[in-house]
């Protein structure tokens, strides 16, 4: 008790629950005293003097220099995302992708290796393939689900492992301990996409992860008005992230940072209420005659349910199913809706459908699309936050009513 009372008196937040964090970690008042978090939208900061602008811009006091890498309301939205997840520290840039590449760029080198899960977004197929490998950064793709691929996939060169679970569109579940003791034990660092669960229903620094990406776009926001992403990790990490992104400019606009911190307010209890409106609508389409098969770690009857009971809280709210048929089966449902959105975002209280292999995986070839599970009778909901009976009875326009 004396120790946990020496850490409340240097900071009350000590020991906070999330949800608690969610709404007060990273909060700093200026001197006009305000409730809510202050949007500071300016690009520069006036200094007193030419000493203390030296020493700003070298480093060496702290303080803000300009908002392409310092910003008051950036920070604290890095410093709750921190919180949340557990992290040393955090840094925020303009989008998802901005992320993921910004990492890239300020951890590797040419030569370098990457080992990824088939598993993921394609755009970030394409950013490994198309435009890393220019560079002389070459990346293998391996099942999600099978270790010994894992193990195989390792080079000498190996530096990052990058992984999505759950994963995008087909919702695999892999296994962040087993993954991070391998990478671990051949000198590399783990990074682990966790845009569909966010802090709220799993933590993989806890689970042994190095670094952690969102695209803050999705459930952080939680109501698709703007872009941004992030990185989480220990400091050492973070701040070779942070020296490329005063470098190169992908920065968190302080706006969008503003947008996040109010999103982040009430992200537990969005992300609960995502998750029972998708394990509903899941349960409904794996009874459907018209439904080939339903991708939800909430179904027990999914590969991956046992481990998502294990290291995620919930389910989230993303979920992706086959319908009986090819392509035109599946466009056929999607145009038949008429409250779900058709569009690629994810992470809205506004439930979203769309067709992966013409959109978010369009720009894979053939065998990237066979190899992902990309099929053309495939459709992605993100399920949002309307009643769950308008929402099936959305579906079933296309479907058929059973």
């Amino acid at each position: 008790m004396e120790n946990y009372d020496e850490h409340l008196a240097e900071d009350p937040l000590f020991g906070a629950a999330l949800d608690t964090l969610a709404i007060r970690a990273g909060q700093s008042r200026s001197h006009e005293g305000e409730h809510s978090e202050a949007l500071f939208l300016t690009s520069s900061y006036v200094f007193a003097s030419a000493q203390e602008a030296a020493d700003r811009f070298a480093g060496n006091q702290p303080g803000n220099v300009y908002s392409r890498y310092t910003n008051p309301t950036v920070r604290m939205f890095e410093e709750r995302i921190a919180a949340l997840e557990g992290a040393e520290s955090a840094v925020g840039t303009s989008s998802g992708m901005a992320a993921i590449l910004s990492t890239c760029i300020a951890l590797l080198q040419s030569g370098d290796h990457i080992l990824c899960s088939r598993s993921v977004f394609g755009t970030t197929t394409v950013l490994f393939t198309k435009y890393l490998q220019k560079f002389g950064v070459t990346t293998t793709f391996v099942n999600p689900t099978n270790y010994t691929e894992w193990e195989a996939g390792f080079t000498a060169n190996t530096k990052l492992v990058f992984v999505e679970t759950p994963s995008n569109p087909l919702c695999d579940v892999i296994d962040i301990q087993r993954l991070a003791d391998l990478t671990h034990a051949r000198g590399a660092l783990l990074a682990v996409d966790n845009c569909f669960c966010t802090p709220a229903l799993q933590k993989p620094l806890e689970l042994g992860a190095d670094l952690i990406i969102h695209s803050a776009t999705k459930y952080i926001d939680g109501q698709g008005r703007c872009l941004g992403g992030v990185v989480a990790g220990a400091k050492k990490y973070v701040d070779e992230v942070l020296g490329f992104i005063r470098s190169a400019g992908p920065s968190l606009s302080p706006f969008n940072a503003w947008i996040f911190l109010k999103g982040l307010e009430t992200l537990r209890l969005r992300m609960e209420a995502h998750s029972r409106n998708a394990l509903a609508l899941a349960q409904w389409l794996n009874g459907h005659p018209k439904v080939e098969k339903v991708f939800y770690a909430g179904l027990p009857s999914h590969v991956g349910h046992e481990l998502a009971v294990k290291q995620q809280s919930a389910f989230g709210g993303v979920l992706s199913f086959r319908v009986k048929g090819g392509r035109d089966e599946a466009w056929k449902v999607i145009d038949a809706t008429r409250i779900m959105s058709l569009t690629a975002n994810l992470g809205d209280t506004k439930t979203t459908i769309v067709h992966p292999a013409t959109t978010t995986h369009g720009r894979l070839s053939p065998e990237q699309k066979a190899d992902a599970g990309i099929t053309e009778n495939l459709i992605r909901v993100a399920v949002g936050l309307e009643d769950i009976g308008d929402l099936k009875a959305d579906l079933a326009r296309g479907l058929g009513i059973y």
